[in-house]
C-alpha cells in the first residue's frame, strides 16, 4: 500500500484511539526481566511464565467482554491469576519464594512496561496534528502510571473503568465515541490486535494495524489493507510512520 493511498484512507480522521498493551508498550520484555530478577537463584522458563500470565488475563478480559460485566481492574485480575498460577502443579514451587509483598510488587511491575522505541516520538509528532487517545482494558491508575513511565503524551485516557466491561465489547467503542463527541469515521483505532480493529470497524471507526513482535503471531504477517483486499484501512510499521502519513 502506497503512502498516498494510506494517507487518503485516513484523510478525515481527527482522533487516533490507541490500544496500549502490546501496541504501545512492550509488556513482555519488562515482565520477563522482572520475573528473572525476583526469581534469582532459580532455573525457570520465565518466557513461559510471562506468556501464561498474559494468556490468563486475555481469557478473563474476553469473558468480561462476552458477558458485558465483571472485574475490570487489571491489578486485581493480575493478582488473582498470579495466585492461581502459584497453586498450579507447574509453578507451585515458587509460592514459598514470593510472599504477599513480592507478589504485589510483581503485579505493579506491569505499570512499568516500556514503550516500543518508535512510540513516544511518534505520539509527540502525531499530537501536533491530531487528538491521541488511549483506549485500553487497563484500569485508570494503571494507564496513568504507564503513560508517565513510558512518556506517552495522551490527550485523554479512556479506561474500561468508564464502561464496566472490556474490549471487544461494543460498549467500549461506543462509549469512546460518545466521550469524544465524534462521528465514527472521524476516529481511527490503532492496534496490534486484529480482534480489536475488527470490533472497532463494526462501529464505523477507521482502522490502523501496527504489527508488534509480542502479539498476533498467528495473523500478524497476513494482515492486508482494504486497498489490497484486506480488512484494515492502513498498515504501518511504527507510530512515527503513522505520524508521517497524516
Amino acid at each position: 500500500m502506497s503512502p498516498e493511498t494510506a494517507s487518503g484512507a485516513l484523510r478525515d480522521v481527527e482522533a487516533f484511539v490507541f490500544d496500549v498493551f502490546g501496541t504501545t508498550v512492550d509488556w513482555y520484555g519488562n515482565i520477563v526481566r522482572t520475573l528473572a530478577e525476583y526469581g534469582k537463584g532459580t532455573d525457570e522458563d520465565w518466557d513461559a511464565f510471562a506468556k501464561e500470565w498474559r494468556k490468563g488475563y486475555f481469557k478473563h478480559a474476553r469473558s468480561v467482554a462476552e458477558s458485558g460485566h465483571g472485574n475490570t481492574n487489571m491489578d486485581v485480575v493480575h493478582r488473582q491469576i498470579l495466585d492461581a498460577m502459584l497453586e498450579s502443579t507447574r509453578w507451585k514451587h515458587l509460592a514459598n519464594i514470593w510472599d504477599d509483598k513480592k507478589r504485589h510488587e510483581l503485579v505493579l511491575a506491569w505499570h512499568r512496561s516500556d514503550g516500543w522505541p518508535d512510540v513516544s516520538r511518534g505520539l509527540y509528532a502525531l499530537k501536533k496534528k491530531k487528538m491521541i487517545i488511549a483506549l485500553s482494558n487497563g484500569n485508570m491508575r494503571f494507564l496513568v502510571d504507564i503513560a508517565k513511565h513510558a512518556d506517552l503524551p495522551w490527550d485523554a485516557v479512556l479506561s474500561v473503568d468508564l464502561f464496566g466491561t472490556c474490549k471487544p465489547n461494543s460498549k467500549v467503542y461506543q462509549g469512546a465515541l460518545r466521550y469524544l463527541e465524534m462521528a465514527p469515521e472521524k476516529c481511527a483505532m490503532v492496534a496490534a490486535h486484529m480482534w480489536d480493529l475488527e470490533a472497532a470497524a463494526k462501529h464505523g471507526m477507521k482502522t490502523v494495524y501496527v504489527p508488534r513482535p509480542t502479539d498476533d503471531g498467528d495473523v500478524r504477517d497476513k494482515v492486508k489493507t482494504k486497498a489490497e483486499g484486506g480488512q484494515v484501512d492502513a498498515l504501518v510499521e511504527s507510530f512515527e510512520a503513522l505520524a508521517q502519513l497524516v
